[in-house]
């Protein structure tokens, strides 16, 4: 047994450095150029090679010591060295310097992807100036530049695959590895049925015959925006009924004099009108939630959209000014949006500028749905069948037939609380179950 002192090299100027990180522990076996330890002073950091090789004894520093040239890191037996004897000696030196490492190691074939910059360190201290040849034999091992990188970005290292010669680390496997880690589902991370999981890649053909039928631009677009509106906006829905059937009584009574005007008078040019009412007494629905999420921006204008179905899906146009215009106005700008919609000339400056927007399904059937916030809007109201019910008149005491039209409101609830929200079917609500409060 042939027991040898290892001691710190030269390294320049630097007294009394920290040791950070211990690559070897008694009983390790170890060749000449192994990375002992790394030290690091407030200039630079850098490894500390093995000047030969062996089987590790006894430890003489740990993490935190302070250690000067000279100083006792370990007890190494050489007797079990199995360096080649032609290797070439490691040639190291330390310069306090503001360039980064250089060593002779070949460049990648392709280049590496960048780190997002959302995990790019805001502070990088200055690295080490080291030059190191690489001698045949060495155990696979990371620079001390490459080191700091990891540890930077929390990458740990004995999960990273080298590329370089000999297996050692370099900074683009570090980065390779950072951009993997990001693409991978986060479900454990964000807990149990928070992360959304890839879609399962399944051949349908195999159970009966297909067709793919590309989607609509429209409902591409469409697509993305509902998902992130529904991920991105804490939705709730408040359902109430309403009672339209004097409303319906005089929609109906008004029908020769709008069709006289080339106009065709529907429900939606009054809910509008109701719904400008609503958002006059409630005005934090007639607003958008600031990107910074720190303030709301409250608007002084009344733009109304509404869903419209389209063969090629789903579109919004918005009606300007609900405000200043009157049933008859409102219900002719429905009907020439709508046309437009159809026939696809609707332009991109008639479907902006939205305060809140009105779906109905009443000319198409069901009884309730959950309609999707338009963001940036903070509130949508959906509309189903009117149907005729029993309704008890308390002063009569009895039931008596009335047309009940169903109301969903869904609403933001960062922005909206839920009392508010029933507040304003509420208000709503008494709008439409007296004609002359629509029309004040």
């Amino acid at each position: 047994m042939s027991i040898k002192e290892v001691l710190v090299p030269d390294i320049g100027n630097f007294e009394n450095v920290e040791v950070i990180e211990i690559m070897v522990k008694v009983g390790d076996e170890i060749v000449t150029d192994s990375s002992l330890m790394t030290v690091e002073s407030d200039k630079a950091a850098m490894d500390i090679p093995a000047p030969f090789g062996g089987t590790v004894k006894e430890m003489k520093i740990k993490v935190g010591d302070k250690v000067s040239s000279g100083s006792l890191v370990l007890m190494l037996d050489t007797s079990s060295d199995t360096t080649p004897a032609t290797a070439a000696p490691v040639v190291t030196s330390f310069t306090p310097t503001a360039t980064p490492v250089v060593a002779n190691v070949p460049p990648p074939s392709h280049p590496a992807p960048e780190v997002p910059n959302h995990i790019q360190p805001k502070h990088r201290p200055d690295p080490i100036a080291a030059h190191v040849e690489f001698v045949a034999g060495k155990t696979a091992h990371a620079s001390p530049s490459v080191r700091r990188f990891a540890r930077e970005l929390g990458a740990d290292l004995s999960h990273i695959k080298g590329s370089g010669p000999r297996g050692r680390i370099t900074k683009e496997d570090v980065q390779r590895w950072i951009k993997g880690e990001l693409a991978k589902p986060k479900t454990e991370a964000m807990g149990v049925g928070f992360g959304v999981l890839p879609a399962a890649e399944i051949d349908f053909s195999q159970f009966g015959e297909t067709e793919n039928q590309p989607l609509s631009r429209i409902k591409k677009l469409s697509g993305a925006n509902l998902h992130r509106n529904w991920v991105t906006a804490p939705h709730v829905t408040q359902f109430d009924d309403a009672d339209i059937t004097d409303l319906e009584d005089f929609r109906k009574s008004m029908l020769d004099e709008a069709a006289k005007r080339g106009v065709k008078l529907t429900l939606l040019a009054f809910m509008m009108k109701a719904v400008v009412n609503a958002l006059r007494t409630f005005p934090q629905f007639n607003a958008s939630l600031a990107t910074d999420g720190e303030s709301l921006i409250l608007k002084k204008y009344f733009h109304v959209g509404f869903a419209c179905d389209t063969p090629d899906g789903l579109v919004v146009p918005v009606i300007r000014d609900v405000n200043k215009k009157d049933v008859m106005d409102i219900a002719r700008e429905l009907a020439d949006l709508s046309e437009l919609a159809r026939e696809r000339k609707l332009k991109v400056d008639a479907m902006q500028g939205g305060c809140f927007t009105i779906s109905s399904l009443g000319g198409i059937g069901g009884t309730k749905f959950t309609p999707i916030i338009n963001c940036p809007e903070v509130a949508i109201l959906g509309l189903s069948r009117a149907e005729m019910k029993p309704v008890w008149n308390k002063a009569t005491k009895t039931f008596e037939p009335r047309l009940v039209l169903p109301l969903a409101l869904s609403y933001d609830h960062r922005v909206i609380d839920g009392a508010d929200g029933a507040r304003f079917t509420s208000h709503l609500r008494l709008m439409l179950s007296d004609v002359r409060r629509l029309l004040l």
